[in-house]
């Protein structure tokens, strides 16, 4: 190739002129330029095995319903009981215990299982695609950084960036308010856009990753790229468009027996599963029981119903998205040669109880303690369910449904918390068709690797990578004959317990508190009984013995011991975490404090915030705001008084306004923490009081929105207001706003972890 002129005399230059640029000028690398397909990995979050319409169900889902006609639908796909240790073994090909996460990135015992982030010697899929010349974007829930270490100080090493991905828009932490994100997270930086009428997370989303790559094309047309898609929809708190719920009013009058019979049938009709399957009575465990649809009294169906309507609207717009993916894809020329897979990292969950719940933030409270008159579920209206004003999710004989045919749900290792629907579409590389073998999560990472003909890292920083244990499903996706490379593997969490290998499966069912032991394991024959159905321990007692021996060595080679079923020691927190329960001042123009940082200033003890303001005829407007319409507080001046707004969960109070006159003031707010997780407050301007109390505390993961001052930013806690106001932003003087904890209340678990902790370490 003739070089031009101003190439020619470049001093140094002794590379070649091409598709691949070595240039040897000291300090600039060799450019590297893959050419492989790009890759589209779609995740949604709790979606039962058989929501999609590829898998049985009846929701519009016609983009899913092409890819999979067009490319190869895995029945027999498996992955862990939740999200977190999912999406870790995903990215990495690690078992979860060894990737760091056992559980969900939500506490910090101390355990190798538990540290809740991601090994310094296990390369992402990302790192290793960007490696090899990709273009690498994620857009959605991360989860795999612990929650205290997500707000602006911490330490990102474990956030998306650090992680392989060049660009990231989304949410950190495990769930977020559809129609107002409590926080989003643009690369490495909090998110401070407003969310204008009619904002729905998944839309944006999506216009996320389309400009993504419209961006790289306009730079580069041929680079390819990894696109890692990981949904909010469908965990809770469910919401929906008002156009997507239109849709389906009075498609769930028939209940959730008729809706699991009907799509079983499909099931069976499109050869998911063998003749003769049998689909397990319904759920009948202590606490994970279904009563019969008929059953139930006119209007708790009706209530019911309005739940999977919003379910379903909320699925029926991931579809959309899927579509509009696909659309982008086209439109550039390369669907053909782009890899797309769609999974869910675990299967439908029971959260939302017996009878579902308006009051998610409420019934999401797992607090040893709480008294029996606990308020789970406050009333609202049936037409506020699924928009911006409500916190909801569906009652279990929905999810029961939503995993069908399979037993349970979302963190149990039977199938229904397991066995989830998997797409992979790539015209260009692999033929349609169904696939029945075993695959697991950790296969997912070393099977992209291979299609798009990129090796591993052997190294991340210096060392030397961690031995994967998925192993690539290559074989079987090229031939329909294959027999699985999968052959066994554990599984754990929360205690609850199980081993696969060969087509036999044991599995446990632990209740927290009890001892871990060989009683209550179960045995089911699954390339013969696929929906679990029948156990027959004491027919083979040998087999049972054999895999429960080989779970226990499993466990051991992958750090899953010490177990822990939610005693004290899942209430741990690292001592240098303390520090974020000290006083903080915030000041006008500061970002939303984030979430897990904020909760430490109030939760489970006493707390006192100041505002300290110059006040001027007609000042109005927010002080500060703490939580949104799932919980919190709010406290605001307007009409020449002080106002607080207490959400509890959906039950709104409001004291009565509190006088003031002009000029300098200090607005304070008291908490004073009572028996039963309850608050007493106090609203105070120096001259007049309003008493508010007792009134049921934020705890848990509320209140889920942070701290704001100077407006009520993100979900509002007093929707009244909101329509109003806005965020109503404070138009007089706000020096700062200052947060003062208090005295911690004698039932603050983490408290009592820590007294649990030192009684052990005085033991041993």
């Amino acid at each position: 190739m003739t070089l031009p002129d101003h190439a020619r005399g470049y001093a140094g230059f002794t590379g070649t002129v091409g598709r691949t640029f070595a240039g040897s000028r000291p300090g600039w690398p060799a450019e590297r330029r893959a050419s492989g397909p790009n890759i589209v990995v779609i995740l949604v979050d709790d979606l039962g095995y058989a929501d999609i319409g590829p898998f049985g169900g009846e929701i519009a889902t016609p983009a899913l319903d092409a890819l999979a006609a067009g490319g190869l639908r895995l029945t027999n796909y498996h992955t862990t009981p939740l999200c977190s240790p999912s999406r870790a073994a995903l990215l990495t090909g690690l078992n979860p215990h060894r990737a760091g996460f056992a559980v969900p990135a939500n506490s910090d015992p101390g355990y190798p299982a538990y540290s809740f982030q991601l090994p310094d010697d296990a390369p992402s899929l990302a790192e290793s695609l960007r490696a090899a010349g990709y273009a690498t974007f994620a857009v959605g829930k991360w989860h795999l950084t612990r929650d205290a270490a997500s707000h602006d100080a911490a330490d990102r090493a474990s956030w998306p960036l650090q992680r392989g991905f060049d660009r990231y828009f989304g949410s950190l932490e495990g769930l977020t308010n559809l129609h107002h994100p409590h926080r989003l997270v643009w690369d490495n930086s909090p998110y401070d856009g407003d969310f204008p009428d009619g904002y729905y997370l998944t839309d944006d989303l999506t216009d996320r990753a389309t400009r993504m790559i419209d961006t790289l094309r306009a730079s580069d047309p041929d680079k390819p790229f990894l696109l890692y898609f990981a949904h909010h929809a469908m965990h809770g708190p469910l919401g929906a468009k008002a156009s997507d719920l239109a849709r389906y009013r009075g498609r769930y009058a028939e209940g959730w027996d008729v809706i699991r019979e009907r799509r079983f049938a499909k099931q069976l009709a499109e050869g998911l599963f063998p003749p003769g399957t049998a689909l397990p009575p319904r759920n009948s465990e202590p606490g994970s029981d279904v009563p019969p649809w008929s059953d139930l009294t006119p209007e708790r169906q009706e209530l019911f119903a309005r739940y999977m309507e919003v379910y379903a609207a909320a699925l029926d717009n991931v579809d959309q998205s899927v579509g509009r993916i696909v659309e982008t894809l086209r439109r550039h020329g390369e669907l053909d040669d782009t890899i797309i897979v769609f999974t869910s990292d675990n299967g439908a969950t029971a959260e939302g109880g017996p009878a579902g719940t308006r009051s998610y933030f409420s019934q999401f409270v797992h607090v040893p303690g709480v008294p029996a008159d606990w308020n789970r579920d406050v009333e609202r209206e049936l037409d506020l369910l699924g928009g911006p004003q409500t916190t909801i999710h569906y009652p279990r004989g929905w999810a029961q449904a939503s995993n069908t045919p399979f037993r349970l749900y979302k963190f149990d290792t039977y199938a229904g918390g397991v066995r989830t629907p998997f797409i992979v579409h790539w015209p260009a590389g692999l033929e349609s068709g169904l696939r029945d073998q075993y695959v697991y999560v950790t296969d997912v990472a070393p099977t992209l690797l291979e299609l798009a003909g990129v090796p591993r890292l052997d190294t991340r920083h210096g060392v030397t990578a961690a031995e994967q244990d998925g192993v690539s499903a290559v074989p079987l996706l090229r031939d329909p004959s294959a027999d699985s490379a999968h052959t066994t593997q554990y599984t754990e969490t929360g205690g609850n317990r199980g081993y696969y290998a060969d087509g036999w499966k044991i599995v446990t069912r632990h209740r927290p508190g009890t001892p871990y032991s060989d009683s209550e394991w179960e045995l089911y024959h699954v390339a013969e009984d696929p929906t679990e159905t029948t156990n027959v321990a004491a027919a083979h007692p040998g087999k049972l013995a054999e895999l429960a021996a080989a779970w226990e060595h499993a466990a051991w080679h992958n750090t899953v011991f010490p177990l822990n079923d939610h005693t004290p020691a899942a209430h741990l927190r690292r001592p240098a975490d303390e520090r974020l329960e000290r006083p903080v001042t915030l000041y006008p123009g500061t970002p939303l404090l984030e979430r897990y940082r904020s909760a430490q200033l109030i939760q489970f003890r006493d707390f006192t915030v100041v505002a300290s303001v110059d006040l001027a005829a007609g000042d109005r407007g927010v002080l500060f705001a703490h939580g949104d319409q799932g919980g919190g507080y709010v406290v605001y001046i307007e009409d020449g008084a002080a106002h607080l707004t207490y959400n509890a969960y959906g039950e709104v109070h409001r004291p009565g306004p509190v006088p003031l006159g002009p000029g300098p003031a200090e607005i304070r707010l008291t908490a004073e923490a009572l028996a039963e997780f309850r608050w007493n407050l106090v609203l105070d301007t120096g001259t007049a009081t309003a008493e508010l109390g007792p009134v049921p505390q934020m705890i848990g993961l509320a209140p889920f929105t942070g701290i704001s001052v100077a407006a009520d930013r993100g979900g509002p806690v007093d929707w009244d207001l909101h329509t109003r106001e806005r965020a109503f932003p404070f138009t007089g003087t706000l020096h700062h706003v200052r947060y003062e904890p208090g005295k911690q209340a004698d039932y603050d678990p983490a408290l009592l972890a820590r007294l649990w902790a030192e009684a052990e370490r005085v033991y041993d």
